[in-house]
């Protein structure tokens, strides 16, 4: 598992996005960028994530960020996801996992005593030369999106 640390050049990936077409990483140097991973789409943690993070979006521009999603879920999914709750921000299908291992995210998890593989809750501000300038592991969700708006603000 990659463990990235501050200061660390973002790993650059190109993913199918909601509403079609792809999106690089790399087209975004010279901006900040506010890249979260979540679990699943409509899931009750992860539709609030998203549903925040859109109502927010034009403060993170103010910022000079763009908050990017990315889940293993389809395209497909992420279309209706966003369809249901008038998600602005662009959602990324990382179907092979190759940003979610990138990032370190895709870890063994446990709910209810269960073991199991799957994206554990992470946010990453990225600087505008491409840099992680702050790392949020295993989020909760309460505060959240108000402590990554103050960093960004503040970067």
């Amino acid at each position: 598992m990659t463990q990235l640390k501050i200061g660390d050049l973002a790993p650059d990936f190109t993913l199918p996005k909601a509403g079609g077409g792809a999106l690089s990483l790399s087209e975004y140097r010279g901006e900040k960028v506010v890249l979260y991973f979540y679990p699943q789409d409509n899931t009750p943690t992860c539709t609030l994530q998203a549903i925040d993070f859109s109502g927010k979006a034009d403060l993170f521009k103010k910022a000079g960020a763009t908050v990017i999603g990315v889940s293993p879920d389809s395209v497909k999914s992420h279309d209706r996801f966003c369809a249901k709750h008038g998600l602005t921000i662009p959602l990324m299908a990382d179907e092979d996992r190759k940003a979610t291992e990138a990032y370190g995210v895709w870890r063994e998890k446990t709910t209810f005593g269960k073991t199991y593989m799957g994206v554990v809750r992470s946010t990453f501000l990225i600087d505008r030369d491409g840099r992680i300038a702050g790392i949020w592991d295993n989020v909760r969700l309460k505060g959240h999106i108000d402590s990554v708006l103050e960093a960004t603000r503040a970067l």
